[in-house]
């Protein structure tokens, strides 16, 4: 099984926040193709990083799926619309081999 994390930021680059509509299609587009989701989002998460010489950090929400198998191509298109939904340079996504106990 494999588990799929998208980490979505609250705020654009100006710090203005984002339509809770955003988040609400990318919730329907997940539910739609995997069926169910869990969803992060109550008590943001920080992500520093490290550009140039400058720390920056987003908060964040994390949306995740379980599905038996990638389809690379599907997620590539996918990021590639979330980057430009919420007007990003890069939207991380990452997926994860998990047993089922």
């Amino acid at each position: 099984m494999k588990l799929v994390q998208i980490f979505l930021p609250l705020r654009d680059n100006r710090g203005r926040r984002f339509e809770p509509e955003l988040y609400s299609r990318v919730r329907a587009d997940l539910m739609e193709r995997f069926g169910g989701l869990t969803a992060y989002a109550r008590s943001p998460a920080h992500g520093p990083w490290i550009s140039g010489r400058k720390t920056k950090t987003d908060d964040i929400v994390i949306f995740e799926v379980m599905t038996p198998r990638i389809a690379r191509s599907w997620w590539k298109t996918y990021r590639r619309k979330l980057e430009r939904l919420f007007r990003q340079d890069e939207i991380v996504v990452r997926v994860q081999s998990v047993a089922l106990l």
